[in-house]
């Protein structure tokens, strides 16, 4: 793929404005940053960039590639090499698709079966997939099955999930929606654990409203998902308790149950949000938050956990879990990320539209 020859001039790039004054003009341009993402290396990233930043067609020869090759190369490859066969009971083969742990398929954290899926579908890979559709129906059956067994964090990063991957068994996914719209606090938010009042870190539930086609949303969900997009907004993203919570502020990944306000951003601005003006503080740092060269850096893979831990496994203390967790991520952190700027990019387009993204790079 050539670098098209004739680009729009630096003055007029920095002249393009996101509603409400926000300059979005790029240190760089953004041509060197889109020619990072599609490096073939990452053909999840190289997609998605293809796909979500330069509005390529799906069944171009180039886009097709790519898709082909996230399970083959890259970190999809790489987590789907260590999903273990399965356990032999008899002649019976069960448990297929699962990582590290078979009983438990939340734990340790975060490298059992939950949190690499979760990661397999945020790099673009369906229940297509013969590993993913193992995964899946492990999944289901243990978390979605009964509705006791829901869990709102739990239950809403798998719903998320499952509908990103286009799976759906005995119609739990619409029974999961339910339950999740009941769950809703009378002030708009939720709460994973019991609190009668709402929290900014249970972003999970709104996510899944923002990943449902519109032609699956009922009344219920149309008016869960209003009441839960006015309360982030009114709450410009991060404002909670006497003092801000440090966290919130840095951008990390894997996302798994965390919250930062780029993962605020992406749910609001895709529920059509965007150009709200409650958005302004959030989108101002997240482009505060951009280097120089114009990408942006992972903070943290896990943002409220203590620096000073081991990097192989820590324990909570008090040891209020079983298992040790066990840090995971795809990149390091402090070092300029392909996964948050590619998510940062998705939001400014759903903004306003990416400047000269399209034309940057011949398509």
């Amino acid at each position: 793929m050539r670098v098209a020859a004739n680009l729009e001039s630096r003055r007029a790039h920095s002249e393009s404005t996101l509603k409400f004054g926000i300059s979005p003009s790029f240190p760089t341009s953004v041509k060197d940053v889109i020619e990072w993402l599609l490096e073939r290396s990452q053909p999840a990233v190289r997609y998605q960039t293809l796909v979500d930043i330069l509005d390529a067609d799906s069944e171009r020869e180039d886009v097709q590639e790519a898709h082909s090759r996230i399970p083959k190369a890259g970190w999809a490859a790489e987590i789907l090499r260590k999903q273990l066969p399965g356990i032999r009971e008899g002649n019976a083969l069960r448990y297929q698709g699962y990582w590290h742990n078979y009983v438990l398929l939340n734990r340790p954290k975060y490298v059992a079966t939950l949190w690499k899926f979760l990661v397999l579908i945020d790099l673009g890979l369906t229940a297509k997939n013969t590993q993913v559709m193992k995964s899946c129906q492990l999944l289901s059956e243990r978390y979605l099955k009964r509705e006791e067994d829901f869990h709102l964090c739990t239950t809403s990063n798998i719903t998320r999930a499952f509908i990103s991957a286009g799976f759906d068994e005995d119609h739990r996914i619409s029974r999961a929606l339910d339950w999740i719209v009941s769950e809703q606090k009378e002030d708009g938010g939720w709460h994973c654990f019991g609190s009668p009042k709402g929290t900014l870190d249970c972003w999970e539930p709104l996510s899944v409203f923002a990943v449902l086609p519109r032609d699956r949303w009922n009344r219920g969900i149309k008016k869960s998902t209003e009441r839960g997009a006015e309360f982030y907004l009114e709450r410009k993203l991060y404002r909670e308790g006497a003092r801000r919570y440090a966290p919130w502020f840095r951008l990390h990944y894997p996302i798994h149950y965390y919250y930062d306000m780029l993962v605020g951003l992406e749910a609001l601005a895709s529920l059509g949000y965007g150009t709200d003006p409650r958005m302004k503080y959030a989108l101002e740092l997240l482009l505060k938050r951009r280097k120089p060269d114009g990408r942006w850096v992972l903070d943290a893979i896990h943002p409220d956990l203590p620096a000073d831990l081991p990097k192989d496994e820590y324990s909570s203390s008090p040891p209020y879990e079983p298992f040790p967790s066990i840090p995971w991520g795809l990149e390091e952190v402090g070092k300029p990320s392909k996964m948050i700027t590619l998510r940062a990019l998705r939001v400014l387009k759903r903004v306003e539209g990416l400047p000269n993204a399209s034309r940057a790079i011949a398509v």
